[in-house]
């Protein structure tokens, strides 16, 4: 997809084209065990793979997400920037591409716990690190505040699906699952285009095509069970 940067190729200057075969998001089963594995750790690198499940961020969406972005009282989280890191290059924060890709999207009381967990295990980590603490204000980050490597993300996400007997996705795929699974529980396609960032609800609706036979079939046996009710 357009949006799939942070999976290309090492080495490689541009993101890959877009298939519908790329798309492999977790079922609902195989997403309840991953998050009980992540859970379980407790880490910074857990919250960004839960937090991609729970709120469908591309990986340098999440990584470049700062405090000044995030209300937990309200249950809010702004996308502005996302991460970039390019093979032999300085992580860099950019704004995305697309206008639609900035937005304000709701999180859910879990999400906002993860939150709220990711800001005591930093200030922990800033009080062990005293002067050596780089405070670049991100809600993910090193022990030291730096940004998090989007391969050791990667390379974590694998060793928790491998404990969670699951199969192997990308990072990427979180967020298909993300999509998917709200896709699946009735919610209309262009909220979950809103929360995605998708530039129209077209590129939802092809993305995710795959989902929504099934979702018209559900659709016309629900319809078929409502009229014929009383009769």
């Amino acid at each position: 997809m357009a949006d799939d940067w942070q999976e290309r190729l090492p080495g490689s200057g541009a993101p890959p084209q877009a298939h519908k075969a790329d798309i492999k998001p977790l079922t609902a089963e195989e997403a309840h065990r991953l998050i009980d594995v992540a859970e379980a750790e407790d880490t910074t690198y857990a919250d960004v793979i839960l937090m991609a499940i729970h709120t469908g961020l591309r990986m340098g969406e999440l990584l470049a997400v700062s405090w000044d972005d995030v209300d937990t009282e309200r249950g809010k989280l702004t996308v502005r920037l996302s991460l970039q890191q390019l093979p032999g290059q300085k992580a860099t924060l950019r704004k995305p591409k697309s206008a639609g890709s900035q937005r304000t999207i709701p999180l859910g009381p879990t999400a906002t716990r993860l939150l709220s967990q990711a800001r005591r295990r930093q200030l922990r980590q800033r009080l062990a690190a005293g002067p050596a603490y780089e405070e670049g204000g991100l809600v993910f980050s090193t022990a030291l505040g730096t940004p998090l490597g989007a391969n050791n993300v990667r390379r974590i996400l694998q060793g928790m699906l491998a404990r969670a007997g699951v199969r192997e996705i990308r990072f990427h795929d979180l967020r298909h699952t993300h999509a998917t699974l709200l896709l699946m529980r009735g919610v209309h396609p262009k909220i979950v285009a809103e929360r995605l960032g998708h530039a129209n609800i077209a590129i939802t609706l092809d993305t995710y095509s795959h989902v929504l036979p099934n979702l018209q079939e559900e659709a016309v046996r629900d319809l078929d069970a409502w009229l014929s009710e009383g009769r």
